[in-house]
């Protein structure tokens, strides 16, 4: 942790702050290692603080050893001021995106309650940038999430038939990946079955799967926080002509995208790689979403791979590659898969079967 740390107080003079107060529950994570449920990080240029309540202040000392652990009470007019000002801080950048414009107004009037001549900057992305390029040990983990999802799709895909409902196969997808050690999973799975894959995030539900229709599962799982994301569509019965040209054309687009994708290249030029087939294949206007994502302690984080994403890929970055086609009234195919950059290339850590249609 020690690391992530010195990282981030590198990051201060850029964002003229002399102290970061940490408030979203990954980014508390990733920097202390404690993944309690409540809890708030203060980093100086010398100190780090993990300041939680007494459910947790044991469990917060095992698993943060690096912090000073500050027992704390639900006001935060009792122990805010003081912690800025014990600190010697006059610039504490907070999390922009995460804090709330009520639980900002309660932090500046508890400083100028007691007076503590320090002044809140907003900061955005400060963790989440560090986040985006995993080390070994967190691409380890991820690779084991994935091979969870690789598991429970392949114990499940033979047994969905006409006659199913979309929730059925739901649970049976999520009793497979918690018998296969997934904790609780990074997100609802997605089961859309006929007109309803068109919906890119459809909820599972009571409708019956039929023959002849294409049936679209998205799914994560979970392991020392870390998740996975892979999604396939099938088909239930004979593939006909149009769900072969919808999904060899996804299939084509995810193939040359990762063929394609290499470390220095932007988030949109990576998008673009996709985006170019399915625009040549006359379904530009059916994929509406962006190629993908960052994968790690969230489902979805650092990098955007997207139309106007500027991010940079770089080497250690795990992130998704899924490219969809959405027709209202028919359904959808998406095909993705988790990824990481290695040696300025893409390598697929998703395993699960893929089909070609001739």
């Amino acid at each position: 942790m020690n690391n992530r740390l010195q990282k981030l107080r590198e990051k201060f003079a850029e964002k003229e702050i002399d102290a970061v107060f940490i408030t979203q529950s990954e980014n508390r994570r990733y920097l202390s290692g404690f993944d309690g449920t409540a809890g708030f990080l203060l980093i100086t240029e010398k100190k780090a603080v993990l300041a939680t309540d007494f459910r947790y202040i044991e469990q917060a000392s095992r698993e943060a050893p690096d912090f000073e652990i500050l027992r704390i009470a639900s006001n935060i007019a009792d122990w805010f001021p003081g912690l800025v000002g014990d600190s010697g801080v006059k610039r504490p950048g907070f999390e922009a995106a995460d804090v709330t414009f009520n639980f900002h107004r309660q932090l500046s009037d508890a400083l100028k309650k007691k007076k503590v001549a320090a002044r809140l900057v907003p900061v955005n992305s400060l963790v989440e940038s560090l986040r985006a390029v995993k080390e070994a040990e967190e691409i380890d983990l991820i690779m084991k999430a994935v091979a969870i999802t690789d598991t429970a799709f392949e114990c499940i895909e033979g047994a969905i038939k006409a006659g199913m409902t979309e929730k059925q196969v739901a649970w049976e997808l999520e009793k497979a990946l918690r018998e296969n050690g997934s904790q609780a999973l990074p997100f609802e799975i997605i089961v859309a079955s006929g007109p309803q894959a068109a919906l890119p995030h459809a909820r599972p539900s009571d409708r019956v799967i039929n023959d002849g229709e294409p049936v679209m599962i998205d799914m994560g799982a979970k392991i020392g926080g870390y998740a996975s994301d892979l999604t396939r569509t099938i088909y239930v019965g004979v593939p006909d002509d149009t769900f072969k040209k919808v999904y060899n054309t996804v299939l084509d687009a995810q193939t040359e995208a990762m063929s394609i994708i290499g470390a220095g290249m932007t988030g949109q030029q990576a998008d673009n790689a996709a985006r170019e087939i399915i625009d040549k294949a006359g379904y530009g206007e059916a994929f509406g979403h962006s190629l993908g994502h960052g994968v790690g302690l969230a489902a979805h984080e650092l990098p955007r791979l997207g139309p106007g994403s500027e991010e940079t890929l770089a080497e250690g970055m795990v992130f998704t590659v899924e490219p969809g086609i959405y027709l209202p009234g028919w359904g959808g195919v998406r095909i993705e898969d988790t990824v990481v950059m290695e040696q300025g290339k893409v390598r697929g850590l998703s395993q699960a079967r893929k089909a070609k249609y001739d």
